[in-house]
């Protein structure tokens, strides 16, 4: 009997830590948010220059109340198939923890069922590749309990591409320059005084 108690004991610690160590599952969430993103239809996206317009909200076909335990509303950039694609690093894993499909944070927000926008101005390293906006809903505890995205099941409608920053910032080669030519002539400067001071000094 004390063997079997053991062994009831054992089986249910192995569950639970089996349970906590996988954590929340993608394919466990609801789609109970609506999310749109709006941007110049057509054009590359530029980090550091464009801006995209999002809003989300609760999708009320569902039962009043599925919202009750949603407390943050946190929006990510997701990377589409099509950049992840050859790339493990930004493979898409059901277990969130080690999904790397939205890697990039947008912004975090209180939940609000309604009334909900923000305007994203695109960051200057968010690297080239083709993204859609994801939103996930977090309980009291911070973990994932519902979600949305403003493209459909495939990541494959309303996708978007941003073009990294290449190079140096404009201002930085200016400054490069004109600190190079404060040298120059700082350098001739130093020159000039040391010779005046030596022919001084043979005059003397």
């Amino acid at each position: 009997m004390a063997a079997l108690e053991g062994f009831l004991v054992a089986s249910l610690l192995l569950s639970c830590l089996a349970s906590i160590s996988y954590g929340v599952t993608f394919s466990s969430l609801q789609k109970t948010l609506v999310v749109s993103a709006s941007h110049q239809q057509g054009k590359v996206l530029k980090g550091g220059e464009d801006k995209i317009a999002i809003t989300w909200s609760y999708n009320n076909s569902f039962p009043a109340g599925t919202d009750s335990a949603y407390k943050t509303v946190k929006l990510k950039l997701c990377y589409a198939p099509i950049s992840q694609q050859d790339r493990a690093w930004r493979k898409t894993v059901d277990n969130l923890e080690k999904d790397k499909t939205c890697q990039h944070n947008i912004v975090s927000r209180p939940y609000s069922p309604s009334n909900n926008n923000f305007t994203w101005s695109v960051e200057r390293d968010v690297p080239t590749a083709t993204y859609f906006i994801r939103a996930y809903a977090y309980n009291s505890a911070d973990e994932e309990v519902a979600f949305g995205q403003n493209t459909d099941a495939h990541k494959t409608t309303n996708l978007f591409q941003v073009e990294a920053i290449s190079g140096r910032h404009a201002s930085l080669d200016i400054a490069s320059v004109c600190f190079s030519v404060f040298s120059v002539v700082s350098l001739f400067g130093f020159f000039f005084l040391e010779k005046r001071k030596a022919k001084s000094s043979q005059q003397k």
